[in-house]
């Protein structure tokens, strides 16, 4: 069975788990809507992205 030799220092074991971090989302404000979203992504509410439509708006009908 594999045993430590050593104990493992504090500084050692943080720095093992520097990586281990949860990165800060990337929200900007849209441009056209004025609404936060991530970068990169369509704007789900206009369904464009990088000045073009890529999705069509869902119409509400009246029934």
């Amino acid at each position: 069975m594999a045993v430590p030799k050593r104990k493992t220092s504090p500084s050692k074991r943080n720095m093992r788990r520097s990586h281990d971090s949860i990165s800060r989302l990337n929200i900007i404000e849209d441009k056209e809507s004025g609404e936060p979203r991530l970068s990169h992504r369509i704007d789900m509410s206009t369904g464009m992205y990088n000045g073009r439509q890529i999705l069509k708006q869902k119409t509400k009908s009246k029934d």
